[in-house]
Parts: structure tokens; C-alpha cells; sequence
């Protein structure tokens, strides 16, 4: 397939999967609309939220001309709340956890949460299981009956990894916590094993690894199967080989993809300038985390229910001109 058909192929993507593309008008000079500060719902200090969100806030403050601060928060749950009712600008979320709150299904009961809009795909957070190198635990069914931390509550492993050891039939004892303490729990061998939804590499397992050895447990072929059958929006996932010191080989498991979302009032001139921002400055952001290598206009296509905010859908429409006219 030749240079041109690819740019064909990307194009006929984006006018696919943005609504409103193909009479998208060109972005308009930013204005004084904009809000004085912004905040970004994250997730707790010591998680891929949090890291990719302190670096975003940096980007964004210098290229907005205004602070951009980072709020601690329990996950994309409390995200979504927070961004519903006005609290913080800018939230991340998994699109699993987007897509249950839209629906008002799941833990996220009551009414619709319909103010989101899609801005950038951000990565895959993957689902990882983590024991001491000496643990007799060999695998995730070696899990049942023993203590695990998932994270808070209204994180993405405080609400997945109750569905997903369901699924599986197996019935550990899930604790919730900030991951400081949860680590801290680890460490006094408190906890059997630690249960993190996120970027890879997931800093606190990060920060372990420098003081003693993990082991990763791979989720078998057919667990992967039943999990997907039961939660649909999962996806197969693997954490590559070398993403900790511990990890020798590729990690089989599952994962949700996760975007940032904003209000749909969102100033349209404001929303093309973030975009644009975390797009075009996407080393510095791989600095920040080395999951936001996934952090690519490509990957707009993650999202498949969502609708685009108008000023996100500018930009990509900008971007489909550029490759067509190269």
C-alpha cells in the first residue's frame, strides 16, 4: 500500500468517527472566553493519572498562558462527577467507566452523565496483578481467598476488579486506599498482592521494583475469553516485555482505553488550542509518562460512542487537511 492510500485511509477514518467533520469550520483565533484557571481531575499521587496529569498541567499552563493545576481524586468516577458539576475543566477517564456513566448503568446509577466530550486519547490502561518474587501465588486464580489493593473506590480497579473477579469466579478480599498506602500495606506484607488498572509503567509499581523484586501474573487466554464475554468494553491488552525490571516476557491481560473529556460548553476556540497543545508537544509529554507514546491523533479512533467536543473535531479536521495536501 503506497504513502497516499494510507493518507486516504486516515482521512476516511477521521470523517467516520468525528461527527461534523466534513463541514467542520477552520479554528477561530482564541478569544477572551476562556476561563482564568483550569483544573484536571486526575487520579491519587503514585498512579499513571497522576503523572500524566502533573506533566499535561505543565504543557498546558505555558502554552495557554494561564495555571493549569492537577486535582487528586479517587479516578475517572469522581472524574466524572467533578466534571458534571463544574469543579475541574478537564477530566480523565476510562471509556468503560465514561460509557456506564452515560448510560447511568453499572455503579454510575441515576441520572445520564451527558456533559462529556471527547478531547484526545490519551493510552491503555491495563489491568496488572502484582506479588512478591517470593510469593507462592502463581497465578491469578492462586488470588482467591487472599487480600489484594485495587486502588480507591471510584478508580477504574475499584470499579473493574470486582466485575472482573466475578467473572472469574474466584473471591479474593479486595481493599481500596490511596496507592501510597496500599504500597505501604504491601511492603508490611499486610496485603498478598496489589491489583492497578493503569498506564504502563504504573508508577508505584515503579517505585516497589526499587526495592524489591515483583512478579507479574498473566491472565490466561481463557480467562481473557470469559472476561470479555462479560465485560465487553475490556479489550486484550499486553504489558511488554521490560515495562518493569521484574518483567521478562510480554504479559498477557486486558485493557480500557482512556481519554481526556471535557464539558460541552467548553469554549470551541479553548478546546482546539488543548488539543493542539498536548499533540504537538507529545515528546515532552512521553517525558511526563512513557505511556503517553499512545498519546496519538491515530488513536481518536478508540472511541466509538462518545461524541466529539466541536473544537477537538476542528482540529482534526485540520490535521486530516495537512496529511492530504503532503
Amino acid at each position: 500500500m503506497n504513502l497516499r492510500a494510507i493518507r486516504m485511509i486516515f482521512v476516511a477514518s477521521l470523517a467516520a468517527f468525528v461527527p461534523g467533520l466534513a463541514s467542520a469550520q477552520e479554528a477561530e483565533i482564541p478569544g477572551q472566553s476562556w476561563p482564568k484557571t483550569l483544573t484536571i481531575g486526575t487520579a491519587s499521587p503514585g498512579g499513571t493519572y497522576y503523572s500524566y496529569g502533573e506533566g499535561l498541567a505543565q504543557i498546558l499552563t505555558r502554552e495557554l498562558g494561564r495555571p493549569v493545576s492537577v486535582k487528586a481524586t479517587q479516578g475517572p468516577g469522581e472524574n466524572i462527577t467533578l466534571l458534571e458539576t463544574g469543579e475541574i475543566q478537564i477530566a480523565f477517564v476510562t471509556l468503560g467507566a465514561a460509557q456506564q456513566a452515560w448510560n447511568a448503568t453499572g455503579p454510575y446509577g441515576g441520572q445520564p452523565a451527558r456533559i462529556m466530550r471527547a478531547l484526545f486519547p490519551m493510552y491503555d490502561t491495563a489491568f496488572q496483578f502484582a506479588v512478591p518474587d517470593e510469593s507462592s501465588i502463581r497465578s491469578v486464580a492462586d488470588l482467591a481467598g487472599k487480600r489484594i489493593g485495587v486502588g480507591p473506590s471510584q478508580g477504574t480497579g475499584g470499579t473493574y476488579l470486582p466485575q472482573v473477579f466475578k467473572a472469574l469466579k474466584i473471591d479474593p478480599a479486595l481493599v481500596n486506599g490511596e496507592w501510597a498506602d496500599l504500597t505501604s500495606q504491601f511492603e508490611q506484607h499486610q496485603l498478598d498482592a496489589l491489583g492497578a488498572t493503569a498506564g504502563v509503567p504504573f508508577p508505584a509499581f515503579v517505585d516497589l521494583e526499587r526495592k524489591t523484586r515483583l512478579r507479574y501474573l498473566p491472565l490466561t487466554s481463557r480467562q481473557i475469553r470469559d472476561l470479555r464475554l462479560a465485560i465487553p468494553e475490556l479489550s486484550v491488552s499486553s504489558i511488554p516485555a521490560g515495562s518493569y525490571t521484574s518483567l521478562q516476557t510480554n504479559l498477557p491481560t486486558v485493557g480500557l482505553y482512556n481519554f481526556a473529556v471535557v464539558r460541552s460548553e467548553m469554549p470551541e476556540d479553548l478546546a482546539y488550542a488543548i488539543v493542539n497543545a498536548v499533540f504537538s508537544k507529545h515528546e515532552e509529554m512521553v517525558r511526563a509518562h512513557p505511556a503517553a507514546a499512545a498519546t496519538i491523533p491515530a488513536n481518536f479512533v478508540r472511541n466509538g460512542f462518545l461524541p466529539f467536543h466541536e473544537g477537538a473535531t476542528r482540529w482534526y479536521r485540520a490535521a486530516s487537511e495537512v496529511i492530504m495536501s503532503d
